[in-house]
C-alpha cells in the first residue's frame, strides 16, 4: 500500500510539473510553440505564469495539496478550515502568490477575505472552477473504495475554506474517489465507475451552481477515449474540443478522468496532459495521480522522481507515513 500512497503522490507532482510549461495556453498554442513537449521542461519566459518555474518544479496544485496535508496531520486528520486556511496562506505569503498570479481565481478572493477575517461565503458558494479538486488527490489515499459518502463529505470539509459548491465539492470528490478506486483496485474501468457514482451525493453537499453535469461529460471523455483509442492525437483534438480543458471544474476534471483512463500510466499520462493545451498543470496533476495509485511509485520511471525531489527539494515518504497511519480510518 505504501508503493500506491507514494505513487499518487509522486504522480501529482509529475503531472503537474510536466503540465507546468504551457500553462493555459491554447492547445493550438501549444502545438505551434511546443511542437510536442517529451519531458520537463523550463517554464516559458512567454508564459505569464510558468515564467518563474524551472524545470521539475511543480506549481499551486501539488505545493496546496502538500499544505493540507501538513494542516492535517497537525489536527490529527480532522479538517479545521481556519487552519487549513492559515497553512495556505502561509505558503502564499512564502511563494508571493498573490503577486505572482499563482492562485486560481476563486482561492484568490476567498484566501483574501480570510486574511482580512471576512466572510468568503458568498463567493465560495458560486465557485464553478477547479482549485478544490486541483489539490485533492492525496485525499483519496485515505479512504477505501467503500467508503463514498465518508470521502464525499472529508473533501467538502477540506474544501469549505475556498470552495463550498456543488460542482466544485462534486469534482473533488470524483478525483479523490477515483485515486481511492485506482489505489486499490488498479482498474480503469472500475475507477471510472467509482468516480461516477459518487457525484449525485456530493453535489448535494454544495450550493447550486448553472454547471453542465460531470458525469455527462466524463461518459463523453470515456467515450472518446475508447472511440480513439489508437489515435492519441485525436483523441487529444477532440477531448479538447468536445469536453474542454479550461479552469472550470465541468472541464478540467471529466479531462483528467478521461486522460487518465486512457492512459492509465504516469508517464504517458504526464505527457498527454502537458500536450493536451488548457489548464495542463491542474488536468496533469489530478490525472496522473490516478494512474500513479494504480501501479505506485515502483512502476514510475526513477528518473522522474528523481528530478521531482531534486527540483522541489521535497520528499513524498513522510507524507506517505502519516497518511498510511490514518487509512480507511476515518
Amino acid at each position: 500500500m505504501r508503493n500506491k500512497v507514494l505513487g499518487v503522490l509522486y504522480g501529482m507532482a509529475i503531472g503537474d510539473a510536466m503540465g507546468m510549461p504551457p500553462e493555459l495556453w491554447s492547445r493550438k498554442r501549444v502545438m505551434e510553440h511546443y511542437g510536442r513537449i517529451e519531458g520537463f521542461l523550463d517554464g516559458c519566459p512567454e508564459n505569464a505564469i510558468s515564467y518563474q518555474y524551472k524545470a521539475g518544479q511543480f506549481t499551486d496544485d501539488t505545493s496546496q495539496a502538500l499544505t493540507i496535508l501538513d494542516s492535517l496531520i497537525e489536527t490529527n486528520f480532522r479538517p479545521d478550515s481556519q487552519n487549513i486556511a492559515t497553512h495556505i496562506l502561509e505558503w502564499a505569503d512564502r511563494e508571493n502568490a498573490f503577486e505572482n498570479n499563482i492562485l486560481g481565481p476563486t482561492s484568490k478572493v476567498t484566501l483574501g477575505l480570510f486574511r482580512e477575517g471576512k466572510s468568503a461565503k458568498e463567493f465560495s458558494d458560486e465557485a464553478v472552477s477547479n482549485g478544490a479538486a486541483m489539490r485533492i488527490a492525496p485525499i483519496g489515499t485515505l479512504f477505501r473504495a467503500d467508503q463514498k459518502e465518508a470521502l464525499c463529505r472529508y473533501v467538502a470539509e477540506v474544501s469549505q475554506v475556498t470552495h463550498t459548491s456543488d460542482v466544485t465539492i462534486a469534482g473533488a470528490s470524483m478525483i479523490a474517489m477515483a485515486v481511492a478506486s485506482a489505489v486499490e483496485n488498479g482498474d480503469r474501468e472500475q475507477m471510472i465507475e467509482d468516480a461516477l457514482l459518487v457525484e449525485e451525493y456530493a453535489m448535494s453537499l454544495g450550493a447550486s451552481t448553472p454547471s453542465p453535469s460531470l458525469g455527462a461529460r466524463t461518459r463523453l471523455g470515456v467515450w472518446l477515449a475508447k472511440e480513439y483509442r489508437n489515435d492519441e492525437d485525436a483523441f487529444l483534438e477532440h477531448l479538447y474540443n468536445l469536453v474542454g480543458a479550461g479552469v472550470n471544474t465541468s472541464e478540467s476534471v471529466p479531462a483528467a478522468l478521461a486522460i487518465a483512463y486512457y492512459s492509465f500510466d504516469v508517464k504517458k499520462c504526464a505527457l498527454m496532459c502537458a500536450n493536451l493545451g488548457g489548464d495542463t498543470d491542474t488536468i496533469g496533476a489530478m490525472a496522473t495521480a490516478i494512474c500513479g495509485g494504480a501501479h505506485g511509485a515502483e512502476a514510475i520511471p526513477t528518473d522522474y522522481t528523481d528530478m521531482i525531489k531534486k527540483a522541489n527539494g521535497v520528499s513524498m515518504e513522510p507524507y506517505a507515513e502519516a497518511i498510511l497511519k490514518r487509512r480507511g480510518t476515518l
